[in-house]
């Protein structure tokens, strides 16, 4: 951490972890030992597309096993519809009104931040829109109740040598991407292992590549320069273990932010060649959509997502070769919905099932298949093995509950209410009444889940303000729109949507139909 504001939060947080009580209710007493943590975050993996959520054709045993040896949420949603602003709200515990962070942000006014090789040459032309030194993130707070903390994956909330790089905002060690952009191929020529450079034995393939127009897109020749030497996601597990290794007699934070199965579409041959066998025959895609081609997409799909299942059921096994396991609290979630672009046929496998799964309801959206997400949570000897919870959450709440894992004190900024009774079987005395978002991209959105309600705006970047209505217990695919039936429950969502909204330092972020031009 680094400026007068770090030094001053450095000594609140440090009186407050005295006081041995966090908001969540649970003392340093009831929590004897702190307990590692591990948050493992997938990238735009669908709520259907995980076998314990109902998918019959990927196959995920180990997160499965996960599942069955501790507790699957029902009603989990993402802080956002898309990557950086997603999480920024897991990271800081302020819902889409009030983070600093509300969309993706590639600031081009820095020069060529789309070029690869301008990129290569220049590192500041890396990454995202940076958190600000003043914004207090979830590693800073485990960091001072005694934490080790390292995150290894896709970051996307600062470019390096800004403010917001993860060394800077809570994270002892990083290993991964810093950049979205950079992670759109798994062969990349470099990664970050914290704040340097580590170069890859990889080719320059620049993104969004196509095959040649003479290419036979049958001949798994054309694809080789979508199949490189160093896959990204290999070297970062190895990096993850390291950290587990040598962090093992704890307490230790690991924020595990792997980059599947966001496209492109690159999985290791034995994973492809697997659900070849399974799926058949299917069609090339060559390119004409973005991202890289590739000979099978949807075995490649299908294989990105057990690849990390694979890499998750490694995790567990080192926790019990270390002796760990009983003393450590893994939860498995995703950043927003399926995708609906680049080859990935979420259709085929309906991955946002049971909620519909199509571009304008997925990734982008804040309708539920954009915005509901799995999470997992397992920590043996606390949480009842083969439980189901229907508690209402979203990203924003991660942040108290790992502050009362943690013995933490809970800053009082944030949006969330810790749901570690939940986890623990104890009674949970604080919920929301409400969950918010907005998203000035895709058009322009605001959404609100009250109860079994859910409001959702679109379009607000044209100026509309009128309240789709939806009963999600009666209707969970958002298909009636019921606001003309029930003008009092709309207008309570339209002052929830007005009271939440704190308007965006950032022009980008502003949205037309309440901030103004």
């Amino acid at each position: 951490m680094t400026g007068p504001f770090h030094f001053l939060i450095s000594i609140i947080l440090s009186f407050s972890l005295l006081s041995g009580k966090s908001n969540g209710g649970t003392s340093l007493e009831q929590v004897a030992e702190k307990p590692n943590i591990i948050y493992i975050l997938a990238d735009d993996l669908g709520y259907g597309e995980l076998g314990c959520y109902g998918q019959e054709i990927i196959e995920t045993p180990h997160i499965d096993a996960l599942a069955e040896a501790g507790m699957q949420f029902t009603q989990h949603y993402s802080g956002a519809p898309v990557c950086a602003p997603a999480r920024c709200v897991l990271l800081t515990g302020q819902h889409s009104g009030h983070a600093y962070i509300r969309g993706n942000d590639e600031m081009a006014s820095r020069g060529d931040v789309w070029s690869w090789e301008a990129m290569y040459q220049d590192s500041s032309l890396e990454g995202q829109r940076p958190i600000p030194d003043t914004v207090l993130t979830i590693g800073e707070v485990l960091q001072h109740a005694g934490y080790k903390t390292g995150m290894v994956g896709k970051w996307g909330l600062g470019y390096p040598g800004s403010e917001g790089t993860p060394n800077r905002q809570g994270f002892d060690f990083f290993c991964g991407y810093n950049c979205q952009r950079q992670a759109h191929t798994y062969y990349p020529r470099h990664l970050w292992l914290n704040d340097q450079r580590i170069y890859l034995e990889n080719k320059n393939v620049p993104i969004h590549t196509r095959l040649d127009s003479t290419a036979d897109v049958h001949d798994p020749a054309s694809y080789a320069d979508f199949h490189l030497k160093e896959y990204a996601p290999d070297i970062m597990h190895r990096k993850a273990k390291e950290f587990i290794r040598s962090n093992n007699q704890g307490p230790f934070f690991l924020y595990y932010a792997s980059p599947i199965p966001h496209l492109p579409l690159q999985a290791p041959l034995k994973w492809v060649d697997h659900y070849r066998k399974k799926i058949g025959e299917e069609e090339p895609y060559t390119g004409n959509r973005g991202y890289f081609p590739c000979q099978y997409p949807r075995a490649t799909y299908a294989a990105m997502i057990s690849y990390l299942d694979e890499q998750v059921g490694d995790l567990v096994s080192l926790l019990s070769e270390l002796g760990i396991s009983e003393n450590t609290l893994i939860i498995f979630s995703s950043d927003n919905g399926p995708t609906y672009t680049g080859g990935a046929d979420t259709g085929y496998f309906d991955s946002a099932s049971p909620f519909v799964t199509k571009n304008g309801r997925i990734k982008g959206y804040v309708h539920e298949g954009g915005i509901r997400v799995p999470m997992i949570a397992s920590w043996p000897g606390k949480i009842a093995a083969g439980s189901t919870s229907s508690h209402l959450s979203a990203f924003y709440d991660v942040f108290p509950t790992l502050c009362a894992v943690a013995g933490a004190q809970i800053p009082e900024h944030t949006d969330g209410i810790s749901f570690l009774p939940v986890l623990t079987g104890k009674q949970q005395e604080s919920t929301h009444d409400f969950l918010y978002w907005e998203f000035p991209a895709y058009g322009g959105q605001q959404a609100v889940r009250m109860n079994d309600w859910k409001g959702i705006r679109m379009d607000m970047q044209e100026g509309n303000t009128d309240i789709e209505l939806y009963h999600l217990s009666r209707d969970p695919k958002e298909q009636f729109n019921v606001a003309d039936n029930h003008p009092a429950i709309v207008r309570e969502i339209e002052q929830l949507m007005r009271r939440e909204h704190v308007p965006s330092p950032v022009e980008r972020f502003r949205i037309t139909a309440i901030d103004g031009e």
